[in-house]
């Protein structure tokens, strides 16, 4: 175990933002991923590396969902961590590793305890898995790897927890979404344009061959004009039941559903209206920045 952190130790930096310090791994040679949580409103932040050489990091972009962000570091070459190629295992070795206060490397050990998802992270937005880990950590390992008993990244640590569990976003899908930063500047996230509360369907909607067993639906209170959702003839007081063949019975369905890979894309859209299932088509689009 110390020599798989000893390997790893070079791609762990320290972050030091507007709050208290994070740690982050070298995702590229000049590239770092860490929790945006620690910048605050910056734009940067500065990097401290393994020997004790300081850079400026400039933001990228930042996922919403997961609370990375993404910085470009000048000046440094990086070591870039390696990403295990192995999906994570209920039951194996854990190690959380941080650069501590003085920047020194420090580690804890565990167990994968929990491998689920999707996970809401809140004005939306999901995670389709997390890990939960056994290890004690605290909020400076946020950013940091999580690594296996080989030093491979088996995902990114997260300030948060769930019944005194650690959560980690899974190596794979974190470097997913930071690919999505670095190409877009900002993660892809879906867009229809509609605001919606879920509703119960009436008794003679439920039970029919494609909606079976489902007995809510979103009611739709608002259309965006000029929106992908109006494009596609959507109207007030419409029900959605489904979206690309997945029943939508909440806002938070929906957002689950609205992923980069159905940006720009054409899919089914199945709504109750005026007492009767209809079928439309909606290309969705991207939602903006703001």
């Amino acid at each position: 175990m110390a020599n798989s952190v000893a390997g790893v130790a070079p791609s762990v930096v320290q972050v030091h933002g507007r709050r208290r310090p994070v740690s982050g791994i070298a995702y590229g040679a000049d590239v770092v991923i860490t929790s945006a949580r620690a910048l605050g409103r910056e734009d940067g932040a500065r990097i401290v590396v393994d020997d004790g050489r300081t850079a400026d990091g400039q933001l990228v972009g930042w996922d919403p969902a997961s609370g990375l962000a993404v910085l470009r570091v000048d000046g440094i070459a990086l070591a870039p961590a390696n990403r295990s190629d192995s999906e994570p295992r209920v039951g194996q070795l854990a190690m959380p590793i941080a650069r501590s206060w003085s920047n020194a490397i420090t580690a804890s050990v565990g167990i994968v305890a929990v491998i689920g998802g999707p996970l809401r992270t809140g004005r939306g937005y999901s995670l389709d898995r997390v890990i939960r880990l056994t290890a004690p950590v605290h909020d400076g390992f946020a950013g940091g790897p999580v690594v296996d008993a080989s030093g491979r990244v088996l995902g990114v640590s997260t300030s948060a927890f769930i019944r005194g569990l650690a959560v980690v976003i899974p190596a794979a899908l974190a470097w997913k979404h930071v690919a999505h930063v670095l190409e877009h500047g900002r993660p892809r996230v879906g867009f229809l344009g509609i605001s919606g509360q879920t509703v119960r369907l009436p008794e003679g909607q439920r039970g029919t061959d494609q909606d079976a067993g489902q007995d809510r639906g979103l009611l739709v209170v608002a259309v965006t004009p000029d929106g992908p959702a109006s494009a596609a003839g959507l109207l007030l007081g419409d029900v959605i039941l489904a979206l690309d063949g997945r029943a939508i019975a909440s806002t938070d369905d929906l957002f689950g559903l609205l992923t980069a890979e159905r940006v720009g894309r054409a899919v089914p859209l199945r709504i109750l209206r005026a007492g009767a299932a209809r079928e439309l088509t909606v290309t969705v689009g991207e939602r903006p920045a703001s």
